[in-house]
């Protein structure tokens, strides 16, 4: 039987004892839903993409840490997220914007092409809205509404209560909706 053929369960017993034709399925199998959850937080491909392959390799060291086998696609999805919330927590502290980006970015808001859906076109406001809300908001919501963890999930990702998560997310929300409302009305 090939590796492509076997359950996860059976591919993660024999990355355990370090075959790496095992490892190189487990990882096609999963990342680029893994790089896609980096490079939401991160917003940089490169970025997204050595956190995608860190969370990897810990993933890889660490399997026998793993309870159970059956969780391991939530279990590296955690990884990548803690990664990636980490990383993105580091570098934002000292991101300088150049002034070419600045003027790039009022050049390109000055008219929108005729060739976009209308779907898509709301879909990038709403995720380029999110991107004006504090750090703490716009990452609880990525968490709640794009990645889809539930509140204690999230509590034990951010490290916070769970009172604190639900007020965090409800206002995060609020933030959001009044600052949609002005592009609601066109």
């Amino acid at each position: 039987m090939t590796l492509t053929n076997q359950n996860i369960e059976q591919l993660l017993q024999l990355c355990k004892s370090g075959n790496q034709q095992a490892q190189m399925e487990v990882y096609n199998r999963y990342y680029k839903a893994m790089y896609n959850s980096a490079y939401r937080i991160v917003k940089d491909s490169f970025e997204a993409e050595d956190i995608m392959q860190d969370s990897f390799l810990t993933a890889f060291t660490k399997l026998d840490n793993l309870k159970e086998i059956k969780t391991f696609g939530s279990w590296l999805k955690r990884i990548v997220i803690n990664n990636s919330i980490h990383h993105y927590k580091k570098s934002s502290k000292y991101q300088d914007v150049p002034l070419d980006d600045v003027m790039y970015k009022i050049e390109d808001s000055s008219g929108i092409t005729e060739d976009y859906e209308f779907k898509n076109l709301k879909a990038k406001q709403v995720l380029e809205t999110m991107e004006l809300l504090k750090d703490s908001y716009k990452t609880s919501l990525t968490l709640h509404l794009i990645e889809g963890y539930d509140y204690d999930e999230i509590c034990e990702i951010m490290d916070i209560s769970s009172a604190n998560c639900r007020t965090m997310i409800s206002r995060a929300k609020n933030s959001l909706r009044k600052k949609l409302e002005p592009l609601a009305q066109y």
